[in-house]
């Protein structure tokens, strides 16, 4: 078959994935000439089964991205033999240390037939649970023990030096917890207010809850056992704990 063939193929089967499974997912086809985006994207695939087995024979040359809003993505790939169908396996989130992988099993990928509907039913009661429940435990390490927030929640996480941290999986979240003083670590994405003047994070903490309602994201303040919160703070923003949600192969 040839590659346009291939890669049309591909492109419309990632498409109808996208629509079928569970929550928000859009689709991104990679061209062979997107090269650097397909060195990045195999040195994330989470595998170490049948895709790693597959890229060690085939270097990734194209590739479909199925994304969701949380971050989650995952991978279809051409399975370079006979048969018809794809391989699809999921990818470990970008600037998390490789600590945090230790200890957690991949989620390693599955063989698809060519029939996208019967494959997301497949996906989703086996590769999502499986990559959705790895996803957790390597971020809850890395964010060590503040709470995850959701699409449409910010979990604020009270720390033992008084300051706040959170995690948010939207950037425009992120915008806002910038614009009212937080920090952002680079390294591991957690954004941090300072407790240096309670009376500037009490105000900051105000402010955030009604920007984020703007746009749809609510907002719940955790208290870590030992430590209560400054009299100050919104009481709009009671306790409320966060359901969890949300390398070329490596020691994860």
């Amino acid at each position: 078959m040839h590659d346009y063939d291939t890669s049309e193929r591909l492109a419309s089967y990632a498409d109808v994935l996208a629509g079928e499974l569970p929550g928000t997912w859009t689709s991104t086809h990679l061209p062979p000439q997107a090269k650097d985006d397909l060195a990045e994207l195999a040195d994330r695939i989470w595998d170490l089964d049948l895709v790693a087995a597959l890229l060690a024979e085939h270097p990734l040359r194209q590739a479909a991205v199925l994304s969701r809003p949380d971050g989650a993505q995952l991978v279809l790939v051409d399975r370079h033999d006979e048969r018809d169908g794809f391989l699809i396996a999921a990818t470990a989130p970008r600037a998390l240390p490789d600590e945090a992988y230790r200890a957690v099993p991949e989620p390693n990928g599955i063989a698809l037939a060519d029939d996208p509907f019967l494959s997301a039913e497949q996906i989703a009661g086996d590769l999502l649970a499986r990559y959705d429940s790895a996803l957790a435990q390597v971020r809850h390490t890395a964010l060590g023990g503040i709470q995850p927030s959701q699409p449409d929640r910010v979990v604020l996480t009270w720390q033992q030096d008084g300051s706040v941290a959170t995690a948010p999986v939207d950037d425009r979240a992120g915008a806002v917890l910038v614009a009212n003083g937080f920090v952002q670590d680079p390294q591991g994405g957690i954004y941090r207010l300072s407790g240096d003047d309670t009376r500037a994070q009490a105000r900051a903490l105000r402010e955030i809850g009604p920007q984020l309602d703007a746009l749809g994201i609510g907002t719940a303040l955790q208290h870590p056992a030992g430590r209560t919160a400054p009299t100050s703070a919104p009481a709009s923003m009671p306790p409320s704990p966060a359901s969890t949600r949300t390398p070329t192969a490596r020691a994860r």
